[in-house]
C-alpha cells in the first residue's frame, strides 16, 4: 500500500549534554492499525525515518465508551489490539511483551501514554476504591470538564470519565502506591518513555514518586509532560517533578504574532520542549491546507528548529487527511498516500541529530519579518547560531536578500544546511519557493545529509 522506505552562557540550562531531552518521536495511533502484530512494521518505518522513539496512545482495556483515554483496566489490553491469530497460552501482557521485544529489535525505544488523572467511570478502581475519586454534588463520581477559553458559557463534560482525587483522597498513600507499582511494572516490561497526560492536573509530589519508581528499573526512562494550555505558573509548579520535557504550543503559531516567541522565552528555562506540526488531538494539516506538501514540509522543519524534541503522528509523511479519533478511528480509515515527504522528514531528523543547536532549547529571536511575508529567526546555543528563513506565503515565491548573514551568525563561513546548499559566499540572496524554509549556520556544510548510525 505504501512506498518502500527511502534509502550559551553560564545562565543557560545544561540539560542537553546527552541530548536526553531531545526525543524524535513517531506517534503510532493504535486504533488506526488495529492488532499489534501490525505495529512492528510501522516501528521499522519510524526507525527508517530516524525517529528514536515510538509513542503509542493508550492500549489498555477501555470502559463503556471505547475511548482510548477512558481506561477500565490498566493491566489488560484493548481487545482491538490483540494479535491475529492469537498465539495459544499467551495472556495479554505476554502479547505486549512480545511486541516490545520486536519493536526494540527495530532500533526504537517505546513510549506509552500514562493517564492517571482520570479513569473510565466503570473502571475497576471505581468499584474497588471509590474513595480514590472526586464526587459531584449529588454524590456520584465526578466527571472532568473544561471551559472554552473563548466562551465561558461553553463547558465540555466527559461523562465517560471519573476524576481521580490524587490531591486529597483520604486513602491517598495507597492510591499513590498504586500508580508507582503500575509505572514500575510497565518499565520492567520494557517501556522506556511515558507521555504523561494532563500532567499539570497531577501533584508534582506524585510525579516525583512515579518517576523515581520507573527509574529504579531503568535510570534512562524519559518522562514527557503533556502541558498544552498551561499557564507559566502551572509548569513552574511541575519543575520539581523531574520531567525531561514538556509540550510546546508552536503548532498554532502563524509566524506573525508575538505570543509564541514570548512563551518560548519564558518556558525554555523551566524545561526542554517538544514541538509538532499536528497531533492525534488536532485536525490533519493536509486537510487544513488542501494537501499542500510544501506546507507539510515547512511546518515539520519549523517544529524541528523551534524545540529540543519533535513529535509526528502516523501518516503525516503521506498527507493523511482523516482526523484521528480516540473512539471511532479504525483500520478502515488508513488512507492511500496523498504525497510522500519521507526523504525530507528523514533528512531533517538527521540534521536535528547532528547539530546541537537543533536539539537545544536555546533562545529564539525574530530578526525581521513578523509583519512581512518572509520571517527570519535566529536560534543560539552554546556558541552555535542558526538562521531559519521562512516564506510564510503558501502559494507564492518570495525574494529574500541578507547582506550580512555571517555577521548575524557571529562570523565565520556560512553554510546552507537545509535544503542542502553548501557554503554561502558573500550575501545570501535567493527566491524562496512557496512555504519554503532555508536554514543557515556557521561552519562547514556536511558533504551530504548525515547518515544513519
Amino acid at each position: 500500500m505504501f512506498p518502500a522506505p527511502p534509502a550559551g552562557g553560564s545562565r543557560e540550562p545544561k540539560y542537553h549534554a546527552s541530548m536526553r531531552n531531545a526525543p524524535r518521536i513517531y506517534n503510532l495511533f493504535p486504533r488506526l492499525l488495529g492488532p499489534m502484530d501490525r505495529w512492528v512494521a510501522w516501528c521499522e518505518h519510524a526507525a527508517s525515518l530516524l525517529f528514536d522513539w515510538v509513542y503509542i496512545n493508550p492500549f489498555h482495556y477501555p470502559g463503556f465508551s471505547g475511548s482510548l483515554y477512558a481506561v477500565k483496566d490498566y493491566r489488560k489490553l484493548n481487545p482491538l489490539f490483540l494479535p491475529e491469530p492469537r498465539p495459544a497460552a499467551e495472556d495479554d501482557l505476554g502479547h505486549l511483551r512480545a511486541f516490545v521485544r520486536a519493536a526494540k529489535a527495530c532500533g526504537v525505544r517505546l513510549m506509552m501514554d500514562l493517564v492517571i488523572n482520570h479513569t473510565a467511570k466503570d473502571s475497576e478502581l471505581v468499584r474497588d476504591h471509590p474513595d480514590w475519586f472526586l464526587r459531584d454534588p449529588d454524590g456520584g463520581i465526578k466527571s472532568p470538564s473544561a471551559i472554552d477559553p473563548a466562551d465561558a458559557r461553553r463547558v465540555t463534560v466527559w461523562g465517560d470519565l471519573g476524576e481521580v482525587d490524587n490531591h486529597g483522597s483520604p486513602d491517598r498513600e495507597n492510591l499513590w502506591r498504586h500508580w508507582e507499582r503500575l509505572v514500575g511494572d510497565y518499565a520492567r516490561l520494557g517501556f522506556e518513555g511515558f507521555r504523561c497526560d494532563a500532567a499539570y492536573q497531577v501533584p508534582a509530589a506524585l510525579w516525583r514518586r512515579v518517576i523515581a519508581a520507573a527509574r529504579r528499573t531503568n535510570p534512562d526512562c524519559l518522562f514527557f509532560a503533556e502541558t498544552l494550555g498551561c499557564r507559566l505558573e502551572d509548569i513552574a509548579a511541575l519543575q520539581s517533578a523531574g520531567f525531561d520535557c514538556i509540550a510546546s504550543s508552536s503548532k498554532w503559531w502563524n509566524f506573525s504574532d508575538a505570543w509564541c516567541l514570548e512563551q518560548h522565552s519564558q518556558f525554555r528555562l523551566l524545561a526542554p520542549s517538544v514541538s509538532f506540526p499536528e497531533t492525534h488531538d488536532t485536525a490533519r494539516l493536509a486537510a487544513e491546507t488542501d494537501g499542500l506538501a510544501q506546507v507539510q514540509v515547512q511546518r515539520y522543519v519549523f517544529a524541528a528548529v523551534f524545540s529540543s524534541g519533535i513529535l509526528m503522528p502516523i501518516g503525516y509523511e503521506y498527507g493523511f487527511r482523516r482526523r484521528l479519533d480516540v473512539v471511532r478511528t479504525s483500520p478502515a480509515d488508513l488512507e492511500e498516500p496523498l504525497f510522500d515527504i519521507r526523504p525530507a522528514i528523514r533528512d531533517v531528523n538527521a540534521l536535528k541529530r547532528t547539530f546541537p543547536v537543533l536539539s537545544s532549547e536555546g533562545p529564539i529571536e525574530a530578526l525581521w519579518g513578523l509583519d512581512g511575508p518572509v520571517l527570519c529567526l535566529r536560534k543560539s546555543w552554546e556558541g552555535e547560531r542558526l538562521l531559519a528563513v521562512i516564506n510564510k506565503d503558501w502559494r507564492n515565491p518570495q525574494h529574500v536578500a541578507i547582506e550580512a548573514a555571517a555577521a548575524l551568525l557571529g562570523g565565520g563561513p556560512v553554510a546552507q544546511i537545509w535544503p542542502q546548499g553548501g557554503l554561502v559566499a558573500g550575501p545570501f540572496e535567493r527566491t524562496l519557493g512557496p512555504a519554503e524554509v532555508v536554514l543557515l549556520r556557521t561552519g562547514p556544510a556536511p558533504a551530504s545529509a548525515p547518515a544513519a548510525r
